[in-house]
């Protein structure tokens, strides 16, 4: 099979993301430093409207690096713990998760919260009150760890706290974005919709590697088990590429009808050196496989975003793709779902969605065979968008021509 063009996102740093999202940087800024900025954002809404992918990067974010090292080799650990260890520390955490995880051939493990926007706020003002402190009495900017904890309880001590972290700097990035597409659309639709939400959802997902469904197998036995209950088996040897490896057929097609979806992976790089993240790009008629840099968060647009902007922004058709030649690797990812409030109600007087799901279909109806299962996999917009629905029937209707059964979401 032919491998798909590799495509490396729009990258923009988190110091200009700060500058443009800020209200009054047109009006401080040298003249230079205007137009600059004018550029990038120029570049933020060509990478995300309807010539562009759908998607861009953003590099450079404080205190994301420590956090992501933290959370995202947790995903693996989760996924293989034994089923009754693995639900006291979510419940401890207070985590769910949104797929089976009985099954020990499985593809995918995920572990969701809700985050909410109150929460982010006042996450925001209690690290700028503790930067103070510990300016102030840096001798107390420490950990205390209970030494008389299990050493399987102190591995998992941070990760609600971890999850909740990152998954609030994500919602950040993603509230800064809509901002600034906000601003150049010329309306205020976008980040109000976000805010009106209250919540997002944030997802820990670990995709298995063929030896990960062997070691779950094998826990089965109760020879193994206690062995394996720390999910560490061989993990020196057997482990070592973690970045966009595996395909999942249920996750390819989570969530499509969020405004903004705001991804990273784990730092450590695949062998060929991107992330095997795909899309569909319509400008170049093609499917093509994203790359990044290091330690940077994608950021995709969601159809939700598409609609609201009367089609100014474009919803990327994407998947996570199976290296064929690496079946022993797997992937760790960390995705906040930002969405609209469940009673948002969509206009689409203005929306071509026919046309719009006519023209998408168009497009892959002539590519090759993995574009043809694309198409038979994508329900078009125009059957499951209705003018008047509310986000939570056009949610709800998504899921279900996606899915099947009743197109309800779990609340995790």
């Amino acid at each position: 099979m032919e491998e798909a063009e590799v495509l490396e996102l729009y990258e923009i740093q988190y110091s200009d993301l700060m500058l443009l999202s800020s209200k009054i940087s047109s009006s401080s800024s040298l003249f230079e430093e205007t137009d600059r900025l004018k550029l990038i954002s120029r570049g933020i809404m060509e990478a995300l409207g309807p010539a562009g992918p759908g998607l861009l990067s953003i590099s450079g974010v404080l205190d994301a690096s420590t956090l992501r090292r933290d959370l995202l080799p947790l995903a693996r650990r989760l996924a293989l713990l034994n089923p009754d260890e693995r639900k006291r520390i979510l419940k401890e955490h207070n985590l769910g998760s949104d797929v089976p995880l009985k099954n020990p051939d499985r593809s995918v493990s995920s572990f969701a919260m809700q985050l909410r926007y109150a929460q982010w706020l006042e996450s925001v003002q209690s690290e700028l009150s503790h930067r103070v402190d510990s300016l102030v009495n840096p001798e107390q900017d420490h950990l205390e760890v209970d030494i008389t904890r299990e050493s399987q309880d102190i591995e998992f001590q941070n990760l609600g706290n971890t999850f909740r972290k990152l998954g609030f700097i994500m919602m950040d990035l993603g509230l800064r974005i809509a901002q600034i597409c906000d601003r150049a659309i010329g309306e205020q639709e976008l980040e109000q919709s976000l805010l009106d939400s209250c919540v997002a959802k944030g997802r820990l997902i670990h995709y298995h590697s063929a030896l990960d469904n062997i070691i779950l197998n094998e826990a089965r036995n109760k020879k193994t088990a206690k062995r394996l209950a720390n999910g560490r088996r061989d993990e020196k040897n057997c482990v070592r590429y973690r970045h966009g490896l595996l395909e999942d057929p249920n996750l390819d097609k989570n969530e499509p009808n969020d405004l903004f979806s705001v991804c990273c992976d784990e730092e450590c790089p695949s062998p060929s050196g991107h992330t095997y993240l795909q899309i569909f790009y319509p400008n170049k008629n093609n499917v093509c496989t994203v790359k990044v840099s290091a330690e940077s968060f994608i950021i995709q647009v969601g159809e939700s975003a598409d609609i609201i902007s009367k089609g100014k922004l474009r919803a990327a058709l994407h998947s996570v793709s199976r290296a064929a030649k690496f079946e022993s690797l797997s992937r760790q990812a960390f995705v906040v779902f930002l969405q609209p409030a469940w009673n948002k109600t969509f206009s689409i007087s203005d929306y071509p969605v026919k046309e719009v799901s006519e023209e998408r279909n168009l497009s892959i109806k002539d590519q090759n065979q993995i574009n043809q299962e694309i198409q038979k996999i994508l329900p078009p917009l125009s059957s499951r968008l209705k003018d008047g629905m509310t986000f939570a029937e056009f949610s709800r209707e998504t899921t279900k021509q996606y899915y099947g059964g009743s197109g309800l979401q779990s609340n995790r």
